[in-house]
């Protein structure tokens, strides 16, 4: 099995990318996703946040009211409270997901994707170099970040520019809480450019498939 990491900032395509490499026979795990379905009522991660929060964070009918744990976590700045509750169980849900994975292909390639790889001060020792044999960063100009977090947030409604405008400075609230891409960049094996075209995109995972694949088998006969 080999281990990746897939990360890069708010609206930089790294779930693009995840299909992407999904469609060649990557298993990929999605943080986000993960940490859905843990915050689901009845899960321990969902008890531990509406106790430390408050009923303010949970809907009358039951589950989380998103809008308002987001606004708590990221415009009253207690987002680490957050991530406290929430990272250690989603670490610890990928590695069992990633331990079934290989159990069944030893040579798989299992891909996490997650934006907080790096900002994460949970997942034991050493962190993220324990957890994972190679990570790729995605990215993108800081405007086209902000622009595709838009773009997703309106889905088919036509904003007003007070609602645009607050979307942006929500996403520019975000962005600045995760690392630099150009310090990313630094830490990581393989960077994804994805300011332009799907096409560019497709053809650099393309060429980085085969390299994830045969690394994965060199893993297996180590």
């Amino acid at each position: 099995m080999l281990r990746v990491g897939l990360t890069g900032g708010l609206g930089s395509g790294k779930s693009t990318a995840g299909r992407l490499f999904a469609a060649h026979g990557a298993y990929v795990l999605q943080a986000d996703e993960i940490g859905r379905e843990l915050m689901q009522p009845g899960q321990a991660v969902y008890g531990t946040i509406v106790a430390h929060f408050g009923k303010i964070v949970e809907l009358p009918y039951g589950g989380l009211d998103r809008a308002a744990l987001a606004r708590i976590a990221f415009a009253d700045g207690r987002v680490e409270e957050l991530n406290a509750i929430v990272h250690p169980a989603v670490i610890a849900r990928q590695a069992e997901l990633a331990e079934e994975i290989v159990a069944r292909d030893s040579v798989a390639v299992v891909m996490v994707e997650s934006a907080l790889i790096f900002e994460t001060k949970y997942g034991g020792e050493d962190g993220w170099r324990r957890r994972f044999d190679r990570v790729i960063l995605v990215t993108a100009p800081e405007e086209v970040k902000i622009a595709r977090f838009v773009a997703r947030a309106a889905g088919d409604a036509v904003l007003s520019d007070e609602a645009r405008t607050g979307l942006e400075a929500e996403a520019r609230r975000r962005l600045e809480q995760q690392i630099s891409d150009e310090r990313k960049a630094s830490w990581c094996d393989y960077v994804l450019t994805n300011g332009g075209s799907l096409t560019e995109l497709e053809w650099q995972v393309d060429q980085l498939w085969p390299i994830l694949a045969r690394d994965a088998r060199v893993v297996q006969t180590e």
